[in-house]
């Protein structure tokens, strides 16, 4: 079975591409389809975005597709980024402009308020219209400054419930074996089987 994978981002597609790594299943990068583009992402929940990811990728490719959306909840900031984490510096935002933003927003909190979570929804979507999706959660901190060149996104400020390292100070598996997109896809990959 071929699925398309549904993200223009190389990081996540790559991390998904290791994680959904299933013997009997081929997938395929949305990025390298010709004439695919990027939807915008409207919806006002991480669920509702994996969908509009997905379902434009079946619609391009006739091809069941497999896309997530990921948000990061700050306690502090009353949820934010949210949904809005990839472009929460702007819709023209890198990944080091988001982190600078968040920072910023954080400034004076005490350690113990800085409390987060990564919240991953995987939804895969096939041409009949069926779907099935999966949701993981990771609880931490945010840390005051970036630590770690592993990992992308807001990864060098996070840090795991657990742990004493940033996201970006473990390595892959470390953080493959703990994520909460890698929950989503191991509970997406059972769905699956």
């Amino acid at each position: 079975m071929r699925f398309v994978v549904a993200t223009f981002n190389r990081d996540k597609a790559a991390e998904l591409h290791t994680l959904l790594a299933l013997p009997e299943v081929e997938l395929v990068s949305l990025a390298d389809w010709p004439g695919a583009v990027a939807p915008a992402e409207t919806g006002e929940t991480l669920l509702e975005n994996a969908r509009i990811k997905a379902l434009a990728a079946v619609a391009l490719t006739r091809l069941p597709a497999i896309a997530d959306d990921t948000g990061l909840e700050v306690d502090a900031l009353h949820g934010a980024p949210g949904v809005h984490a990839a472009r929460y510096a702007g819709p023209d935002a890198n990944y080091a402009d988001n982190v600078a933003k968040l920072l910023r927003e954080l400034a004076g909190v005490p350690p113990e308020q800085r409390t987060a979570r990564f919240r991953t929804v995987c939804l895969a979507a096939w041409p009949d219209g069926t779907e099935m999706s999966a949701d993981g959660i990771l609880e931490g901190t945010i840390t005051d400054a970036p630590r770690g060149t592993n990992g992308f996104g807001y990864d060098p400020v996070f840090v795991p419930k657990g742990e004493t390292r940033t996201y970006a100070e473990l390595t892959d598996a470390e953080k493959n074996a703990i994520s909460h997109r890698a929950r989503a896809v191991r509970l997406l990959r059972k769905i699956l089987l």
